[in-house]
């Protein structure tokens, strides 16, 4: 299937909210012939504006920007007090301050549209659900191509019906947040990301980019082969010199004594993968699904571990390859697997 425009490119950099993301690294993963995305995630609108007009200061090729879609069902807010209470002894042991979680955030979801549509940005991906017909319309219309992450058919569907051009599907390999219109943990296994990619591809039409777990030929041969069209990687960027990743977290993904990753909400709420640690099993089994409520709270105590070096209380993400992510240019990293991507492509099935 054909993909017009910078949905052409067959590698394409995950966007990572939190500061992983990088202008730098976006403008590396598009010089070298993929197409890399700013996370608008967690930013304030200004602060979007200004990193759009820096990735085009440093590169003349295509970029994208992802912005999450607001949960639109009210949070368990006694579960999310409750969470608050259980996590109040570990604040006071590192003299934090828990916050009162808002009841409602939409991270700044309509002005951030007007950002990108003011910057005319090449291409606007979603996350977290599906965005209203009237914003992919509006999008188009100011020249956008549109993507949509799904993690399951029943959200392609809906993805493609509201007029997404493409969409990232993304299986529970993936590290860090799982895209799922819903906070809910869903029940493993999951599907592999090859066995995801074909489910949707039987059911949906559009060009289609595959997330999780790409780490060299043997996972891009799979999910070509399955109906993908391009592939996604964020864990494989991690450790290039573009990227924002904090240096604990570098350090704790080239750890042999790591015990692997997990899927867990206790950072957020929602369903996230990352390195094993201590965070992880003293709080998982006591986190509600309420995003972004989870992520507020927990917040400071992150940002203690972080300012402090303990990588036992901060969000590790990682997606399940990453103990072969390479401390090397980004610009390698998208030539190695674009190769790789076109090497692949004629066991792509015809028919689509």
């Amino acid at each position: 299937m054909s993909r017009p425009g910078p949905l052409a490119r067959a590698v394409i950099g995950a966007p990572m909210a939190g500061g992983v993301s990088t202008p730098a690294l976006v403008a590396a993963v598009s010089d070298a012939g993929g197409l890399g995305f700013l996370a608008a995630g967690y930013l304030r609108p200004a602060d979007l504006a200004g990193d759009i007009d820096r990735v085009r200061r440093a590169t003349t090729g295509p970029f994208g920007v992802n912005v999450f879609v607001p949960e639109s069902r009210p949070a368990d807010l006694a579960a999310v007090d409750r969470f608050r209470q259980a996590l109040l002894p570990q604040a006071a042991r590192w003299g934090v301050t828990l916050p009162d979680p808002p009841e409602w955030d939409t991270d700044h979801f309509a002005e951030k549209i007007e950002v990108v549509l003011a910057a005319r940005v090449p291409v606007v991906s979603f996350t977290f659900g599906c965005p209203p017909r009237a914003v992919v319309d509006r999008l188009h219309a100011h020249g956008s191509q549109v993507v949509v992450t799904v993690t399951d058919v029943a959200e392609a569907q809906l993805a493609v019906a509201a007029g997404t051009d493409a969409l990232c599907v993304q299986s529970s390999r993936a590290g860090g947040h799982r895209a799922s219109f819903t906070p809910d943990v869903r029940p493993d296994p999951q599907p592999g990301t090859a066995e995801l990619v074909g489910a949707v591809r039987r059911a949906v039409a559009v060009p289609l980019i595959a997330a999780g777990g790409i780490t060299g030929p043997a996972e891009i041969d799979a999910v070509v082969a399955a109906g993908a069209s391009a592939v996604q990687v964020g864990t494989a960027l991690l450790l290039t010199p573009q990227a924002g990743t904090h240096p604990v977290h570098r350090a704790a993904l080239t750890d042999p004594g790591r015990a692997g990753t997990v899927v867990t909400r206790a950072f957020s709420g929602r369903p996230a993968r990352g390195l094993r640690n201590g965070f992880i099993d003293a709080f998982d089994a006591l986190a509600p699904a309420a995003y972004p409520q989870v992520h507020h709270l927990t917040r400071p105590l992150r940002v203690a571990a972080a300012a402090r070096g303990d990588a036992e209380e901060m969000a590790l993400w990682a997606g399940v390859g990453h103990h072969l992510a390479r401390p090397e240019p980004a610009g390698q990293v998208v030539t190695r697997l674009a190769a790789a991507v076109a090497a692949a492509t004629p066991l792509r099935p015809a028919s689509h």
